[in-house]
């Protein structure tokens, strides 16, 4: 009788909200058997809700607290979700659970998945079903009720939501919208209750967005028991994800990068962060105030929240990997060379960082402020009329924000402000810095980054790209019969040498032999890709068609384009509803996202075989196995990884045509 009227308060206690960690006085975690295909996956159904001990009536009302009731043995295997637990240590051979009554017998399954019947009054871990839908790239579960949640973080209440996969938690606030030109500050919660339900405003750019658009995103597996400090051991590594888009687009609320899965199955928490772009986020000034950089001061501000509240969505502050991919890669670059953020990161991935020649440039090379007010501030000054003004500043001020993120060429470089950068570029000779490394390119990543031929004359087309004519030795046109298309490769080779690859080479070699960035350094190339929707828009970058392969025939030659590895890494193939254009596809994706997210828990992306073993993910285990460890370029060893199905290891490529352009290993020294 008193564990049924303590079940009946609990009830009452959470009728006026969504549950809490609070409410439950219990940590909610969820457990899947995650092979990314999503609801059409024979595990679909393997999905749990794990509960802290408490006796079986007190077990019953929680799960119905929770829109959920007692898991039952007879309704799907969860025995990789019991393995799992075992393998962290968060259960033993002797555990019980609690799940559901059976002809009025109280019943707990053990971690080899026996059942058995107990008494009522024993204290357990709960097993609660976990009925919430998949998310897609088109539907969310955010207005249903039953599945939200809310955490307690920053002084404030935040209701977000549960899909089978992962609690999700939107467009939470890190900072208050800040004077134009001027640099964020941290976010005080208000004390109140807010809702995290849905994305926050993505930052303003051409014509749409909003200055107020400091938010980020969450996806989590596991939210701590409130009111003590979580177990360390049970706090999750933080991927913290830096949009690209040139440093003039993008945004965190991209479901391209959807967290769900890289979340549910690399047992990671996800944040994605928004941040000032264009003009609004770079402008400098030689006025000795606009001093520019300020997107990247929202990254590192975002930073600094996630270090003080990821505790309470489940995450560990002394393990965040920071990564990116494009701009996104070029703002991680920025933060390993910045004094504002070095120290408060664990792990970096800078995923197609560019650099080098013509549009690469800037994003490795930092301009002085006298240089950005030349290539940009002056040409925005006089579009607005604000060059002769009292203040500049203050009449930029006064121009609708997407007129300023409009104008033809806009502020989006990165500069020395001497607060954010202090150096020119990333410096690699010096102390340690104090991260682990994982890097490297798309195998074409230039491609989309050239316009398409129209003439055969290889002269004209290489200056209407902004290229000077290479060497023919080096760079030779290949032969074959339709000659722009020849031409087209032969210039995307070079662009993808002279923009991503020869300087990230060149950063690896220079950081491994003076030990500025370690004694070893994860460098990939992705030779298979799958291109993303609706950019860049051209089919060179699509595997060819064909009647075996009406999808794709990813084993016929296509561009492996800039942007092509993104369904991968996040495992959204079946999120985005794409299909798999053959037998590699979804084993490819699991062995990718299993090779970052283990790169994010431990520094090292070959996952540990125990680890594999205990999750079931055999593809993986497999791949290792035949194709090798993932080995780190170290000094004197500068091999890569040649991420495909089946994977290679294999030395540094392209050294010759990087020579040849100026960007050789020696180009840092």
């Amino acid at each position: 009788m008193v564990g049924l009227l303590r079940g009946v308060a609990l009830l009452a206690a959470l009728v006026a909200g969504a549950p809490s960690p609070q409410s439950l006085k219990s940590s909610i975690s969820l457990l899947v058997d995650n092979d990314l295909q999503g609801a059409s996956s024979p595990s679909a159904d393997s999905a749990v809700i794990l509960l802290s001990r408490r006796s079986q009536s007190d077990a019953a009302a929680a799960c119905q607290a929770l829109g959920e009731q007692l898991w039952s043995p007879e309704t799907a295997s969860i025995q990789a979700n019991l393995d799992y637990l075992k393998y962290q240590g968060k259960i033993g051979d002797s555990t019980l659970l609690w799940i559901g009554s059976s002809n009025n017998e109280s019943r707990a399954i053990g971690a080899s998945g026996k059942v058995v019947d107990v008494d009522a009054g024993l204290r357990l871990p709960v097993l609660c079903t976990q009925t919430a839908p998949f998310a897609t790239a088109s539907s969310q579960p955010n207005t249903n009720a039953q599945y939200q949640v809310s955490v307690h973080s920053n002084n404030e209440d935040y209701t977000g939501f549960r899909d089978r996969l992962a609690f999700r938690f939107f467009g939470i606030r890190y900072a208050p919208q800040p004077k134009r030109f001027t640099y964020s500050t941290p976010y005080k919660g208000s004390g109140g209750s807010v809702s995290a339900l849905n994305y926050g405003s993505e930052c303003v750019q051409g014509n749409s967005g909003s200055e107020d658009c400091l938010f980020l995103n969450i996806w989590t597996n596991y939210l701590p028991k409130a009111g003590c400090k979580p177990n360390k051991a049970s706090l999750k590594p933080v991927m913290f994800w830096i949009h690209g888009g040139a440093f003039t687009g993008g945004t965190a609320n991209d479901n391209t990068f959807d967290g769900g899965n890289i979340v549910s199955r690399g047992d990671v928490v996800l944040v994605a962060i928004n941040y000032r772009l264009t003009t609004l986020g770079f402008l400098a000034l030689n006025d000795g105030v606009t001093n520019g950089n300020f997107g990247l001061a929202d990254q590192i501000n975002a930073l600094d929240w996630v270090r003080a509240n990821i505790r309470d969505f489940g995450g560990d502050p002394d393990r965040i990997t920071i990564f990116g991919q494009s701009a996104g890669a070029g703002s991680v670059r920025a933060m390993m060379a910045s004094p504002k953020a070095v120290g408060k990161f664990a792990n970096a991935i800078p995923l197609s960082n560019l650099g080098g020649i013509d549009y690469g440039t800037t994003y490795s090379l930092y301009y002085t402020i006298d240089q950005e007010v030349q290539a940009a501030a002056n040409a925005i000054l006089a579009a607005t009329n604000c060059t002769n003004a009292p203040s500049q500043v203050d009449c930029l001020r006064a121009v609708p924000a997407t007129t300023l993120a409009s104008v033809s060429n806009p502020a989006r470089f990165l500069v020395v402000d001497g607060t954010y950068l202090t150096t020119d570029q990333l410096q690699l000779s010096g102390p340690r810095l104090p991260f682990n490394l994982l890097m490297g390119t798309m195998h074409d990543d230039g491609a989309p980054f050239i316009t398409y031929p129209t003439t055969t004359n290889e002269s004209a087309y290489l200056a209407s790209s902004g290229f000077s004519l290479p060497p023919a030795n080096l760079f030779p046109i290949p032969p074959g019969a339709n000659q722009t298309l020849d031409l087209y490769n032969m210039t995307s080779r070079l662009a993808t040498d002279g923009i991503f690859r020869c300087v990230d080479e060149a950063t690896v070699n220079r950081g491994l032999a003076t030990g500025r960035l370690g004694d070893r350094i994860y460098y990939y190339e992705f030779d298979r890709s799958y291109q993303t929707r609706g950019w860049p828009g051209t089919d060179v970058c699509d595997a060819p068609r064909t009647p075996s392969h009406p999808n794709g025939d990813p084993s016929l030659p296509y561009f492996k384009c800039h942007s092509g590895e993104l369904y991968y890494v996040f495992g959204n193939l079946a999120f985005q509803g794409l299909p798999y254009r053959d037998a590699a596809d979804l084993p490819f994706e699991r062995f990718v996202l299993d090779s970052f997210s283990s790169f994010a828990r431990t520094g090292d992306p070959n996952p540990d075989a125990r680890f594999l073993e205990a999750r079931g993910f055999s593809e993986t285990a497999d791949e290792i196995k035949r194709a090798g460890v993932w080995r780190p370029a170290t000094k004197g060893d500068l091999t890569l990884r040649a991420l495909d199905w089946p994977s290679s290891q294999g030395g540094f490529r392209e050294l010759a045509q990087c020579e040849g352009l100026g960007l050789g290993l020696d180009y840092y020294g």
